[in-house]
This record gives C-alpha cells, structure tokens and sequence, in this order.
C-alpha cells in the first residue's frame, strides 16, 4: 500500500494550489501555498524545486513572480507528483525462491500495478475540482 510521505502530501497540496488558479492570474508564491496549507515555506521551496526539475511547474521572478504549472492539470497525474518527489517505487522484493514466495510476489506486482493505475488516471485537475467549493448561483 502506498504511504504517503509529508514531503509528497505538501507537493500534491502545492500542485493542487496551482491547479486551481486561473491562467489569467498571475502566479502564485510560494509564501502564499505555505501559508494556505501550513508547510514551512523553505521547506515548500526545495519541493517546488523538484517539482521544477521534474517539469511539472515552471517559475518566474520579479515582484509578480511565483510558481504555474508547466502544463494543464489535466494532463499531470497524481502518479508523476509521487514519482517526482519520491522516485519510482521499488517492485516487491522476492528474496525466497519456494512456490509461496513466488505467488506472493505475484499478487503483491498485481497489487502495485493496480495502485499505480489509479495513480496515472488520477489527474491533478481532478483533485482540485473535488477541493474547490462550488458557488451555485440562482
């Protein structure tokens, strides 16, 4: 089962938290994420570094400066974030060669790859659509 570490939980807020901005506003700082969801704000900037390097979001400097995402949510998967921040995940390690070791490993890739299907068609346009409020107007 996936567990989520504190540092993949703050980048998926901090992907959530630029999925939900507008492309017509300007970008967000980091400050801004940090405050919102309560991550230390140097901490949130080594993140959003890693996230740079893995192309997920784009910076820009200057005093309207801050973070966009590189590319629609949409087109970003929940599995890329975790991938970016914690690296591709080890398969099950199958150390004992006896017929039991061998079904168990067998279930246990049959367990990760189903983990990782949901990751993968698990948008992060998604997830910020389930966490924005919705204001019904009449």
């Amino acid at each position: 089962m996936i567990k989520l570490s504190a540092k993949a939980e703050y980048a998926c807020l901090a992907i959530i938290a630029l999925a939900r901005r507008r492309q017509d506003e300007p970008p967000i700082r980091t400050r801004v994420i940090a405050e919102s969801y309560h991550i230390p704000e140097n901490y949130l900037a080594q993140i959003l570094l890693q996230l740079k390097s893995a192309g997920l979001v784009y910076s820009t400097r200057g005093a309207a400066g801050g973070y966009r995402l590189a590319r629609p949510a949409e087109s970003i998967s929940l599995g890329e974030v975790l991938s970016a921040i914690e690296g591709p995940q080890a398969p099950f390690r199958d150390e004992h060669q006896g017929l039991a070791a061998q079904v168990l490993a067998s279930v246990m890739e049959h367990l990760h790859a189903a983990e990782r299907a949901v990751l993968d068609q698990t948008s992060m346009a998604q997830l910020a659509e389930r966490s924005t409020p919705h204001e019904w107007v009449i």
